[in-house]
């Protein structure tokens, strides 16, 4: 059985840079795609924080929110944290960024997925989706060709 502290080093040593002597499908591809994701998701939330270009108040009033303050919030949990993580662990070439990029990808769809019955379909939903679908394309397709965590990626150096 997994206790924490073992978990948190399988997850430590997961992140470590990779060997540059293995390929790392995809990797130039994934660092500046979920990077331009990340900027996307920081503009996002620096905009709904500070209420510059943000939709009416009202669009959230059905779910009783006064200010897009714990949008931005959410915004910045489910896009620029996951998408920042995701482009650092492909530039470290770190074993666990393929499932990095699909988790970053997952939240992305989420957080889609929820904005559209408050603001409606937009050009730019449809430009971030296709990047998490992309994304996650391109993270399984590393991973079939060997790019992923293994229980040796765990021992300690």
């Amino acid at each position: 059985m997994l206790d924490s502290t073992s978990l948190l080093d399988t997850l430590v040593a997961a992140a470590r840079p990779g060997s540059p002597d293995r390929p790392y499908p995809h990797r130039a591809i994934l660092v500046g795609a979920e990077a331009i994701v990340a900027v996307g998701g920081i503009g996002g939330t620096l905009q709904l924080l500070t209420g510059t270009a943000t939709p009416p108040v009202a669009d959230l009033e059905p779910i009783g929110l006064t200010s897009w303050v714990l949008p931005g919030i959410w915004l910045f949990a489910t896009v620029a944290v996951p998408s920042s993580a995701a482009a650092w662990l492909a530039w470290r070439r770190a074993p666990l960024a393929p499932a990095v990029v699909l988790v970053a990808s997952g939240t992305l769809a989420l957080e889609l997925g929820v904005q559209i019955p408050f603001i409606g379909p937009s050009a730019l939903q449809a430009v971030f989706g296709a990047f998490a679908v992309g994304l996650a394309g391109l993270a399984l397709d590393a991973r079939r060709r060997g790019w992923w965590h293994t229980p040796l990626d765990a021992r300690p150096r």
